[in-house]
């Protein structure tokens, strides 16, 4: 008899509806009952030896009839162990064990215990819209992924614990209520949840405005200083002066983290900005992401969010080399033979490094024990255009003793400082409104620039002076009125002054000749 459902395979972070067909009879040979086609990799092979103890577990047998399960369509590789349980349902329906007549109104998920009980799978958020536009009836998954796919507003999703319940609620013989998530509330609820605060840091009141002014224009930023100044401490601190996420934002990125299988238990919604911060020892693909059959890297997992590389000349520079593109282009294309996947990859890149080797070149107290040309070298580990992606450069300077030592101090909660991120975003919000793709002063293409960005006469000549003094390239010169324009817009000014321009000016440290003599 044959029999078929539905489950689905993750390309990128959508899915895409595999058809699982079962037929049980015909000859045996060499012993060989089961045969399982159409590209499944071991951890799908490995599944009938799951699939037989959970079947004979709970009450059923395995027949030794020839069976043969075909994953369809057969171009497609097929991965991972969630194909039990849609494939031991279709077994059970093929030997008339149980019935076929609802089977294939549904997609089924599920990775199956030796006891028969059901673990939870990767991408349920992804799996449930795509049954959704596929007009399945609904779709039966672990408990745990249950209020995950439940964000799908409109469209039955059923959570099981085990086989017995997918069974008697397929043949009717028990009822199921879908789960129900209120998207818009738990979305409301988590909206302000923080997490450090830039109140905890003392001092360095020049370097919260620098990173101020970064959250507000979505530009990448990189912090020079020596060893135990503050960099990290305060890099982990942005994500609380972002702007919320929107809905839609929260959605592409609970799809990311869903399908890399990074979702907490039971969570159903990432509500808070991603901050990704990988080791310098990270390959090529981890971070941009890749595979036989891709999966997300470290900058789709900082999408909508930040990803901080600290000590970044220790990073290989092939590492670093693969962020360009990414940076210009906001997404990620992995191609391989029968597959293209496009990731999104709308990140801030926040970087920290030591000024050279020994940490204390350019300290106002402690001299450099490095050689001459070591701290050229030590900067060169870092390219050129990359650098230039890089709109402000940064330099921290260790916090004083008095600074450290005062018990009573009044300093900007990230509360106080988001406010006139959120202010300024709703400004570019507004002036991008009519541009697809664009929402904040960061992501501005060149030929929108010289419309967002004009100056006046004063302002020309100091950029002018600034271009040809650090011998600034093209991509600097766009990146210093994009920080300016961001500079006019937490004052609520119309246009650029040359206050604005002089402050993006001096946040090009690296370009100075006082870096790499």
């Amino acid at each position: 008899m044959l029999v078929k459902t539905y489950a689905g395979a993750i390309q990128g972070i959508d899915a895409q509806r595999i058809t699982v067909e079962v037929n049980a009879g015909g000859t045996v040979t060499k012993g060989n009952f089961y045969h399982l086609v159409g590209l499944p990799d071991s951890a799908i092979k490995e599944g009938f030896e799951r699939i037989e103890a959970a079947i004979k577990n709970i009450g059923y047998y395995m027949p030794r009839l020839k069976m043969v399960v075909n994953l369809a369509p057969a171009d497609i590789r097929k991965e991972g162990s969630a194909y039990d349980l849609p494939i031991a349902l279709g077994v059970l329906a093929a030997t008339k064990q149980i019935s076929a007549a609802q089977l294939d109104q549904y997609m089924i998920m599920g990775e199956l215990a030796l006891d028969g009980s059901v673990r939870p799978v990767r991408g349920a958020l992804s799996l449930a819209v795509e049954a959704r536009d596929r007009k399945c009836k609904g779709i039966i998954l672990p408990k745990q992924n249950a209020n995950e796919a439940a964000i799908v507003e409109n469209f039955p999703v059923y959570g099981i614990s085990n086989l017995t319940e997918a069974i008697n609620f397929l043949t009717g013989k028990e009822a199921l209520s879908p789960i129900t998530v209120n998207t818009k509330e738990i979305f409301n609820q988590q909206l302000h949840q923080y997490g450090l605060d830039f109140a905890d840091v003392k001092g360095q009141e020049n370097i919260k405005r620098a990173l101020e002014i970064t959250a507000a224009g979505g530009h990448n930023a990189i912090l020079i200083g020596p060893p135990g100044a503050g960099k990290t401490m305060l890099a982990k601190r942005i994500p609380g002066i972002l702007p919320p996420m929107s809905l839609n934002e929260a959605l592409e990125t609970t799809k990311i983290h869903s399908v890399s299988g990074l979702l907490t238990k039971g969570s159903a919604l990432v509500t808070m900005r991603p901050f990704r911060s990988p080791h310098h020892t990270i390959s090529n693909v981890a971070l941009v992401g890749g595979g036989s059959n891709p999966n997300p890297g470290e900058i789709s997992l900082a999408n909508n969010g930040v990803l901080f590389l600290d000590e970044l000349p220790e990073f290989q520079r092939t590492v670093l080399e693969v962020l360009r593109q990414p940076m210009e282009e906001r997404k990620v294309t992995i191609s391989r033979a029968k597959i293209t996947v496009d990731y999104p990859a709308s990140f801030m890149l926040i970087a920290s490094m030591n000024p050279c080797p020994c940490g204390f070149y350019n300290h106002p107290d402690k001299e450099c024990v490095c050689g001459p040309g070591i701290v050229k070298r030590y900067l060169n580990k870092i390219s050129g255009p990359l650098l230039d992606r890089i709109d402000l450069h940064v330099e921290v300077t260790p916090v004083s003793y008095e600074e450290l030592a005062k018990v009573e101090r009044e300093s900007e909660t990230s509360a106080m400082i988001r406010k006139r991120v959120i202010r300024a975003r709703q400004i570019q919000i507004e002036r991008f409104k009519t541009v697809s793709g664009v929402f904040c002063n960061a992501q501005m293409p060149s030929r929108m620039v010289r419309e967002v960005c004009q100056l006046d006469s004063a302002c020309t000549t100091l950029l002018k002076t600034a271009m040809e003094r650090l011998q600034l390239s093209a991509r600097a010169y766009d990146r210093i009125l994009k920080v300016a324009r961001t500079n006019a817009d937490l004052s609520v000014s119309e246009n650029i002054l040359a206050e604005h321009l002089a402050e993006a000016i001096q946040y090009r440290s690296l370009d100075k000749e006082s870096w790499v003599s």
